[in-house]
C-alpha cells in the first residue's frame, strides 16, 4: 500500500508512468518518437515484495523490438530484482531501466522499417522522374455528368446513399 501510494505521488504528471491497476504498472522508457524507446510493464503477485514481480515487455510498443534484446533486457531487470527481493522494487526497476536504455538497446537496428525499403529500392533499376508521371484517369463528359448528379457541390456523397431500405 504504501508503494502504491509513493509511485503515484512520484510519478504523478509523468506521461511515461501508467497504472494499470493497483498491482499493475508500465512504465515507457525513452521519449514517445525515439526508436528506441520500450515499455516494461511490472505486475506485483499476492506475495510481493517477498517473491518477484512479473515484468512483461509484451505490449503492442515493443514490437519494433527484437524477441533476443526483450529477453536480454528481462534478464538484466531480473538480475535487480533479485538484489532488490524483499524490498519495494517497482521504482528501482523502473529507474535502472531508464539509467541503462542505451546499454539495453545498444544491438537493437534503428529504421528497420526503412531499411527494408531501401533494399528494395537498391533492386530496380533507375528511371528519371521527369518521364515517368502518373496520369490522371480521364473521365468522358457522360460520366463526369453522372457523378456530379450523385454528388452535392463539394463533390460527396448525400447522406444514406448506401442505406439498405429494410422493408423492401
Amino acid at each position: 500500500q504504501m508503494e502504491l501510494e509513493a509511485l503515484r505521488s512520484i510519478y504523478e504528471g509523468d506521461v511515461c508512468f501508467r497504472e494499470l491497476s493497483p498491482v499493475s504498472f508500465q512504465y515507457r522508457i525513452g521519449e514517445s518518437g525515439d526508436p528506441k524507446a520500450f515499455l516494461i510493464e511490472v505486475s506485483w503477485p499476492e506475495t510481493y515484495p517477498q517473491t518477484a514481480p512479473v515484468i512483461s515487455m509484451d505490449a503492442f510498443f515493443n514490437n519494433t523490438i527484437s524477441s533476443a534484446i526483450k529477453q536480454s533486457i528481462l534478464d538484466k531487470l531480473m538480475v535487480e530484482v533479485e538484489a532488490n527481493l524483499g524490498t519495494a522494487m517497482t521504482y528501482t526497476l523502473f529507474e535502472y531501466a531508464k539509467d541503462n536504455k542505451e546499454l539495453f538497446m545498444a544491438n537493437q537496428p534503428v529504421n528497420t522499417v526503412t531499411s527494408v525499403s531501401n533494399s528494395i529500392a537498391i533492386g530496380t533499376p533507375d528511371v528519371p522522374a521527369s518521364k515517368k508521371k502518373d496520369k490522371k484517369e480521364q473521365l468522358s463528359k457522360t460520366q463526369k455528368r453522372k457523378l456530379a448528379d450523385k454528388t452535392d457541390n463539394k463533390g460527396e456523397l448525400p447522406r444514406g446513399w448506401n442505406w439498405v431500405d429494410v422493408i423492401k
